[in-house]
């Protein structure tokens, strides 16, 4: 089974990934952009203000397709779980809000990148938070954490989650560490069948 965590840069979502590890020592805990060196080359995009947003997407998908065949499909292969701190959805809602007005419809083209190479997620747990508390958290230092850009980033995850709701679980992320790793918990639990790994 593949379990993605998803949200806004903020939203505790990397904090609850770390925490999972201890309950489910047995799955396999994996994150994008990776650190491989395709992850490296989307790390040294990120801080630069004036990379190509089109490019900086290839190398997104690029990152992607290594991790899914170096990690997510064999784990899948052998009956593993897999915890993923951000996916493809990522992707879409980010690299859709990046590509705005330089394509049109950015986010189903991103998605239609995607769609004939990807795992789609067994489940996908989106952590809520509005983008001004959101950059605050982050600390707004790189282009992707300013409160107007999150803001296009949410909306591309409310498209993402109108379109696919069994898929998404919202958690609030304004609650507090320990009740949002709860309801992380109890939708994993809920997902495996009730059956903690």
């Amino acid at each position: 089974m593949l379990i993605t965590l998803e949200g806004l840069d903020g939203s505790g979502k990397t904090t609850v990934w770390e925490s999972l590890h201890e309950r489910y020592p047995d799955a396999v805990f994996t994150r994008e952009p990776t650190h491989s060196w395709y992850g490296e080359a989307v790390y040294r995009s990120i801080g630069d203000e004036t990379a190509d947003p089109l490019a900086e997407l290839f190398l997104y998908t690029a990152d992607h397709a290594d991790h899914l065949s170096r990690v997510v499909e064999p784990a899948l292969e052998r009956g593993d779980l897999v915890i993923s701190d951000r996916y493809t959805d990522s992707r879409y809602a980010y690299q859709g809000a990046t590509l705005e007005g330089v394509l049109d419809e950015p986010l189903a083209y991103v998605q239609e990148i995607h769609r004939p190479f990807t795992a789609v997620p067994d489940l996908t747990i989106y952590f809520d938070l509005d983008p001004e508390r959101a950059a605050a958290r982050a600390g707004s230092t790189n282009k992707f954490e300013r409160a107007a850009y999150l803001t296009r980033v949410r909306e591309n995850y409310e498209r993402l989650r109108a379109a696919d709701p069994e898929r998404f679980v919202e958690v609030d992320a304004t609650a507090t560490p320990e009740t949002v790793l709860e309801r992380v918990a109890e939708a994993i639990t809920e997902a495996l069948g009730g059956e903690r790994e």
